[in-house]
């Protein structure tokens, strides 16, 4: 875990389904992302890993999928009608949005030194249309499991819109903002923000 970090993710659905947890701070900036111990963990070097009984878990929308089945809680559970939209939403935002907003913050991962400023002027434009098709499909289908109650889902796409509030601010989506709205009074978003130092408005107006 470091704050602010796609840890956020996973400590927010562990404190809204009232989950016992220990977070492991990592020194980020040390290099210890690359530290062997660490690779055991998350091959890949990078934020979040979460050791369960079940074994070491990483990839954000895994992890959280995994928690929201073993509670029966925040999603869709398999064999119900909502299950198929449920997972294609959650996977377009694990697949789609999630990794175009780092090209938007570390460009020169996926386009090199040489090309980062022209991928980070790109990133905003898709992110807008990534984010126009989930406002549509909220504002048309209103689906529980992406509405003003707690969901996987919901808590993935507040973190994600709280780190692009300046490239696609949240007003610009009058469904999904309403949602921030809502997931932001909740305590367990609360008790994160306070933890991690991120302000009463974590996700509609980032401080």
């Amino acid at each position: 875990h470091t704050p602010d970090s796609a840890a956020l993710i996973v400590r927010l659905v562990l404190e809204e389904l009232g989950l016992p947890y220990q977070i492991a701070p990592i020194d980020r900036a040390g290099g210890a992302l690359d530290s062997a111990a660490y690779r055991k963990l998350q091959p890949l070097g990078k934020i979040p890993a979460l050791e369960t009984p079940d074994g070491v878990l990483f990839e954000t929308a895994a992890i959280v999928l995994h928690l929201a089945e073993i509670t029966g809680k925040l999603a869709p559970q398999p064999n119900t009608p909502e299950r198929g939209p449920f997972l294609k939403w959650l996977f377009f935002t694990s697949s789609n949005l999630h990794p175009v907003l780092l090209n938007y913050y570390y460009p020169h991962r996926v386009a090199g030194p040489e090309n980062a400023e022209a991928a980070k002027a790109q990133a905003p434009i898709t992110l807008k249309t990534l984010l126009a098709l989930l406002e549509d499909m909220v504002a048309l289908d209103a689906p529980d499991w992406l509405s003003t109650a707690p969901s996987i889902l919901g808590y993935y796409i507040a973190v994600l819109m709280r780190w692009l509030a300046e490239p696609c601010p949240a007003t610009d989506y009058p469904a999904l903002h309403k949602i921030l709205l809502a997931l932001e009074t909740r305590p367990a978003a609360l008790a994160c923000a306070q933890a991690e130092g991120l302000g009463d408005t974590i996700f509609s107006n980032p401080s």
